[in-house]
């Protein structure tokens, strides 16, 4: 497997949900604030996992940056349905969580991109 593969990109997104989701869906339910359950620890990891995508070429400055920034919402997503699998009215406001999950998603990925951006821009490996 080749630093260019596809495959990096998925496992990245899977190391960044995980990485955001985990300390996330331990949270009760009358705990859960967003945005304030969501900093830490959790968007670090997708800072983390953007900057190395990015940093040793995976790929694309957009493509690693919405990939990662998807895990946010995405994370937010699986905790929505499995409170409302349990308890139908738990979550009313669910749009506006994914779409505070989004914006912290994306300034997290944003950072990381950025950040590995500068470390590939003095490496002579660029992806296609």
């Amino acid at each position: 497997m080749t630093r260019s593969s596809p495959a990096w990109l998925a496992i990245g997104f899977a190391i960044a949900l995980v990485g955001v989701g985990f300390p996330y869906w331990q949270l009760a339910y009358p705990r859960i604030s967003l945005p304030d359950s969501l900093y830490g620890p959790g968007l670090v990891a997708v800072v983390v996992v953007a900057l190395m995508l990015r940093a040793f070429g995976v790929a694309r400055f957009w493509k690693v940056w919405l990939i990662i920034a998807a895990t946010v919402p995405a994370a937010v997503a699986i905790r929505v349905a499995t409170d409302a699998a349990s308890d139908p009215g738990s979550h009313n406001l669910w749009p506006f969580e994914l779409l505070i999950a989004a914006a912290l998603g994306l300034a997290a990925s944003l950072t990381g991109t950025l950040l590995g951006s500068l470390f590939l821009l003095r490496s002579s490996r660029r992806p296609d």
